[in-house]
């Protein structure tokens, strides 16, 4: 039998800029795996829209991709969103009930935290990544999302100190506690 060796295992926090597809396809143009030429097999774990930007965690650890992104799991991921009108003290009702966005399944609820005095800049954690979800919850109060950062995942957090397009490896306590994190969250949890 032909065995190969185990490949080390590769974390990277990458601050992915505007333009860039979340996809390891070759074919499609301004794909994140050729964007980052990496010397290894690597691919993103989750999606951020070609036109969000924000902290990707890039890995070949299979396993640890699964228990992040399993439906059952339920990892929270905090975006800072700048919207197009104030949020309503109604609107952010909505946003923390979860609710219709034309799913298969209502979201669940969010949380909406640091919001800014004009009421169109906040954070918004959620524990779901369906399709366009956050422009999707915007639109469902009747509003728009104008920019969107991913800010966090799990207990990973984007390093102020990356420009978008850089990434760095993650230290071996983030890639413990973001396994740990991972195993810990279930649906129960909610």
């Amino acid at each position: 039998k032909k065995i190969t060796p185990e490949q080390k295992k590769v974390y990277l926090a990458f601050y992915k800029p505007r333009g860039i597809v979340c996809t390891a396809e070759k074919r499609e143009k301004n794909n994140v795996i050729d964007y980052l030429n990496y010397p290894v097999r690597i691919y993103p774990v989750g999606r951020l829209d070609k036109d969000t930007e924000g902290l990707l965690l890039i890995t070949n650890d299979g396993p640890l991709a699964h228990e992040l992104l399993s439906p059952k799991k339920h990892v929270d991921k905090t975006y800072f969103v700048k919207a197009r009108k104030p949020l309503s003290d109604e609107d952010v009702r909505m946003l923390e009930t979860g609710g219709d966005i034309g799913a298969e399944k209502q979201t669940l609820p969010g949380k909406v935290s640091r919001l800014s005095p004009e009421r169109t800049s906040f954070c918004l954690t959620i524990r779901e990544g369906k399709f366009h979800q956050i422009k999707r919850m915007l639109q469902a109060v009747d509003n728009e999302v104008l920019y969107l950062k991913r800010l966090s995942m799990g207990s990973l957090v984007l390093d102020e100190g990356l420009d978008p397009g850089e990434y760095r490896p993650l230290t071996q306590e983030e890639i413990e506690r973001l396994k740990e994190h991972a195993g810990k969250q279930k649906s129960s949890d909610i």
